[in-house]
């Protein structure tokens, strides 16, 4: 049997695990954190992400415990819808949900190991970087060059045990700030993003609730109503943070996916979805094709689209949370506002 060593137990790791052909591979995930987590926001399921889920073969229970998300309208910072967009089929999953049902489906003959990635030793065989936009997968083989890039913006992000007002949900675009209302299964999942001076680790989240308070009170009702009710036990404070472009996601034996290959910002919210499909056209390849010629194909078929996507998310990004051109984004976009546009996209929540 061949050895494969997948680095980080989160989303891709644990999706790839559980696609592996346990017959052919002798596989073991080593994960830093002793525990899945206890608090998450909500991510958007695409339907690629849907047809990876189904893969894993997660999807109806997936779809069991996640609203869908139907429509939801992008709104100016006072809550004036500019466009309406259907979700159609797309549903909300909860991380901790994904990761529970994931973390399930994964076989018993997979090995587990907590602690973290040092270096690849000698021997090996095949290493998955699945680690993360901090891999250190990606800065052991790649080169410190490819370390994290931050961004100057803070993600602030939580659930309310509330249900959510349908005429609320949507996202609002202010003067360099952008925040999202949507529905959870347990009730309702929010999010901000603005520039912040709070740093980009180890983010107080009591302190950064307080400063998106401040931050949004000139902004729609809805918003700060939300935040009114936010807790430091049911939010999260990030900084944003993206990987370089890289040539390739394969380096000899050494893969990566997931946020490890090609960590974006948060605002087309198809983080998680590329992380899923990443992982289970990985499986796929090399389940049925000898490993080098897999992870070749996998390059071949992954790297430019998600790059592709990348650029596109930092691209709404920066029409999103732009300050000197607000005034100019908003009378294009009141000039084309629509009372419905029924579209195939939604804007999606960080992931």
């Amino acid at each position: 049997m061949e050895t494969i060593s997948i680095v980080g137990g989160g989303i891709a790791g644990l999706a790839l695990a559980a696609c592996l052909d346990q017959d052919r591979f002798d596989v073991t995930v080593t994960e830093k954190r002793p525990e899945l987590p206890a608090v998450g926001t909500v991510l958007a399921m695409w339907p690629n992400a849907q047809r990876a889920l189904e893969k894993v073969g997660v999807l109806a229970e997936a779809r069991t415990v996640s609203p869908v998300i139907g429509s939801g309208s992008i709104r100016n910072a006072a809550g004036v819808p500019w466009v309406t967009v259907n979700g159609g089929q797309m549903f909300g999953i909860s991380r901790v949900d994904l990761l529970r049902l994931l973390d399930a489906a994964v076989p018993d003959t997979v090995r587990r190991i907590t602690g973290r990635f040092h270096a690849v030793p000698s021997g090996a065989g095949l290493v998955v970087g699945a680690d993360g936009v901090h891999s250190a997968v990606r800065r052991g083989i790649w080169g410190e060059r490819t370390a994290a890039r931050p961004t100057p913006y803070l993600a602030v992000r939580g659930t309310l045990p509330v249900p959510v007002h349908p005429e609320h949900v949507g996202e609002y675009w202010g003067r360099g700030d952008l925040f999202g209302i949507a529905a959870a299964a347990a009730g309702t999942n929010w999010y901000a993003s603005y520039r912040s001076d709070l740093g980009v680790e180890g983010i107080d989240v009591a302190s950064a609730l307080e400063q998106a308070r401040i931050r949004y009170a000139g902004h729609a009702g809805a918003i700060r109503d939300v935040l009114a009710q936010a807790t430091p036990e049911r939010s999260l404070a990030q900084g944003i943070w993206t990987t370089p472009r890289l040539r390739s996601f394969v380096r000899g034996r050494v893969v990566l996916i997931g946020d490890a290959a090609h960590a974006m910002t948060p605002n087309l919210g198809r983080g998680a979805c590329e992380a899923l499909v990443d992982a289970v056209t990985l499986a796929e390849l090399l389940n049925v094709l000898p490993a080098d010629e897999a992870l070749r194909s996998y390059d071949r078929q992954r790297r430019l689209r998600t790059q592709a996507l990348g650029l596109a998310s930092s691209a709404l990004m920066r029409v999103a949370l732009t300050e000197a051109a607000q005034p100019l984004r908003d009378r294009l976009l009141t000039l084309a506002r629509r009372p419905k546009a029924r579209a195939a996209v939604v804007t999606g929540s960080p992931t």
